[in-house]
C-alpha cells in the first residue's frame, strides 16, 4: 500500500513530467482500437517516426529557446532555405555530400547567432527579430528555386539520411538484428544512468524514490524501449532519421541536465536578472542557444529535404509552428525556465501520432488542424494550472 500511495505521489507533485506521456499513451490505444490494430503496425510506426523527424529536431532546439524566454519565428524558412542550399551544392556545385552537410550547419549556426546578436547585443525582441528573419529566409527560399521551381537530388547516400534504414546484420525469424542490438544497448544505457543519477543523489543527500518505484521504473522504460524496438525491426529496423533524432536527444540531454551550460540556460530563464546577478553572462547564454537553435534547423532542412529527395518552394511552411506546438505540449512553460529535451521529443511524437492516426480514419484535413489546435491550448492551459498551484 505504501509503494501504491508513493506512487500517486510521485505522479501528483510531477504531473508536468508525466502528463504527456499519459497522453501519448492515450492517444496510442485509441488509435490502435480504432484502427483495429493498424497503427502500430511495424510500417506505419517506422513512418510515423520518420514523418515526426524533422519537427523532433526543430522542438529541441525550440525548448531551450522558450526556456531562456525567447521565440524563434525564423526557423522554419530558414530549414527549407538551408535544405534548398544543400539541393544546389549537392547537385549544381557537385560538392560532396560528407562536404555539404558541414557547410550546411555552419551556414545554421551563423543564422542562430546573427538573431542572437540581434536580440541580445541589439535589443530586439525576439519575437520581431526572428520574424524578419522568416520573411527574408521565405523569399531566399522562392530566389533560389525560381528557375526549376523543384530541385531534385539524385544522391543516395544524401536521399538515404531522409530514407534509409541502418544496415541489417542479418535477419532472426524476419526481425532486423542490429536494430534490436541497438535497442538492447540503449537499455543498458538508460538503465546504468539511472543507477549513476540515483547513486549521485544518495551521496549528496537528496531526496530519491523508493526502490521498488526505481526498479518498477527501470521496467516499464526498459519494456517501452524493448517493444518500440521490437516492433521496427519487423519490418526495416532503425532508420538513419530516427538514430540522428536519437543522437540529438542523448547529446541535448546531456548538456542540459549534466554540465554548467544547461545550469546556467535554466538559470537565466528562471530570471534573467538574478542569473546576470550572479555572474552568469546572459548574452553569451542567448548566443549559444540561439546559435544552437540555428544548427538544428539546418539539420532540419537537410532530414526534409533528403526525405523529398528534393528541394521545394514550400519547404519550411509552419515547421516553426509546427515545433513550438511540439514544446508546448512536451511540457516546456511559457514563463521560461522550464522545459525538457525528451520532453520535446515526445511532444513531436504527440502531435506526429496524432495527425498519423487520423489520416488512418479519413478525418478531413480542416478537423485535423482543429484538433490539434486544441491539443495546443489544451498543453498551455495544463501549464498555467499547474503553475498556479506551484
Amino acid at each position: 500500500m505504501n509503494v501504491i500511495q508513493e506512487a500517486r505521489t510521485l505522479i501528483h507533485e510531477n504531473i508536468r513530467d508525466y502528463g504527456m506521456y499519459i497522453a501519448l499513451f492515450a492517444i496510442i490505444l485509441t488509435f490502435t482500437f480504432m484502427t483495429d490494430g493498424l497503427f502500430m503496425s511495424s510500417r506505419n510506426i517506422s513512418n510515423l517516426l520518420d514523418s515526426a523527424g524533422y519537427i523532433a529536431v526543430l522542438a529541441v532546439g525550440m525548448t531551450l529557446v522558450i526556456v531562456i524566454r525567447h521565440i524563434d519565428l525564423s526557423v522554419g524558412y530558414a530549414a527549407g532555405f538551408l535544405g534548398a542550399i544543400a539541393a544546389i551544392l549537392l547537385t549544381q556545385a557537385g560538392v560532396s555530400v560528407w562536404l555539404t552537410i558541414p557547410i550546411i550547419l555552419l551556414l545554421g549556426i551563423a543564422v542562430g547567432l546573427f538573431n542572437g546578436v540581434l536580440i541580445a547585443q541589439i535589443g530586439i525582441p525576439s519575437f520581431v527579430a526572428t520574424l524578419a528573419g522568416m520573411l527574408i529566409f521565405r523569399g531566399a527560399l522562392l530566389q533560389v528555386t525560381e528557375k526549376t521551381g523543384t530541385i531534385i537530388i539524385q544522391d543516395d547516400t544524401f536521399n538515404a539520411i531522409g530514407n534509409g534504414y541502418i544496415p541489417s546484420l542479418v535477419e532472426v525469424n524476419g526481425l532486423h538484428l542490429l536494430s534490436l542490438l541497438v535497442g538492447l544497448v540503449g537499455i543498458v544505457l538508460y538503465i546504468f544512468s539511472e543507477i549513476s543519477t540515483r547513486k549521485n543523489k544518495i551521496k549528496y543527500e537528496f531526496e530519491v524514490v523508493s526502490k521498488p518505484i526505481f526498479a518498477l521504473k527501470l521496467v516499464l522504460v526498459s519494456a517501452i524501449i524493448g517493444y518500440i524496438t521490437w516492433i521496427l525491426a519487423g519490418y526495416n529496423g532503425f532508420s538513419w532519421t530516427v538514430i540522428i533524432i536519437l543522437l540529438v536527444v542523448i547529446i541535448y540531454h546531456f548538456l542540459t541536465t549534466k554540465t554548467v551550460l544547461g545550469r546556467h540556460i535554466y538559470a537565466v530563464g528562471s530570471n534573467p536578472e538574478a542569473a546576470h546577478l550572479s555572474g552568469i553572462n546572459v548574452k553569451k547564454i542567448t548566443y549559444i542557444v540561439f546559435g544552437s537553435m540555428g544548427m538544428l534547423a539546418a539539420l532540419s532542412g537537410i532530414l526534409f529535404t533528403a526525405r523529398l529527395q528534393s528541394a521545394t518552394t514550400t519547404a519550411g511552411t509552419l515547421f516553426e509552428l509546427d515545433a513550438i506546438a511540439a514544446a508546448y505540449v512536451g511540457g516546456v512553460s511559457s514563463a521560461g525556465g522550464v522545459g525538457k529535451v525528451t520532453g520535446a521529443i515526445i511532444g513531436a511524437v504527440v502531435m506526429a501520432s496524432l495527425s498519423n492516426g487520423m489520416n488512418l480514419l479519413g478525418v478531413g484535413i480542416s478537423y485535423q488542424y482543429m484538433i490539434r489546435g486544441g491539443v495546443l491550448a489544451g498543453a498551455v492551459i495544463f501549464d498555467v494550472m499547474t503553475r498556479k498551484k506551484r
